[in-house]
């Protein structure tokens, strides 16, 4: 009984942080690059084209941090964050392949979180949930060394 109270605490606790806002989250300048080309011909013509380049993703991964994980405020100082996300998209692969990498480092610039989807919003979602779960985490540590 005293497990799911303790529970339960630590779930309202983590609640009321993030309506208070305390939880701030900084994203990293995401640059992604995609590139793409054709070539081809006959013993008479021959061409080819190519194009791409830099395709920046920040304002896209803040509006789905902000749609996705609303209990989180980003910040755009990151002497201010709680945490540090970085993602990055690579331009140019196949739907089947992994395009999309994250990586979640704490206040205190260590990782704990990393991985790769298949879309953006599957990468939020998998970073706010690592944060959701340091927090816990941070929260049950503090509570066991306050009593």
């Amino acid at each position: 009984m005293k497990l799911i109270r303790a529970g339960l605490l630590l779930s309202l606790l983590t609640g009321l942080a993030h309506a208070q806002g305390k939880t701030r989250v900084y994203i990293n300048e995401s640059q992604s690059w995609e590139m793409s080309g054709r070539i081809g011909g006959s013993s008479e013509i021959f061409g080819g084209k190519t194009s791409g380049g830099a395709r920046p993703q920040t304002a896209e991964i803040v509006k789905t941090f902000n749609e996705r994980c609303p209990a989180f405020t980003i910040t755009n100082k990151v002497e201010n964050a709680d945490y540090t996300v970085v993602l990055q998209h690579e331009g140019g692969k196949k739907s089947i392949r992994r395009d999309n990498k994250f990586a979640v480092y704490n206040k205190n610039g260590d990782a704990i979180a990393s991985g790769s989807t298949r879309t953006l919003g599957n990468a939020v979602k998998d970073a706010c949930q690592a944060i959701d779960k340091d927090l816990q985490t941070s929260m049950a540590k503090s509570s066991t060394y306050e009593n």
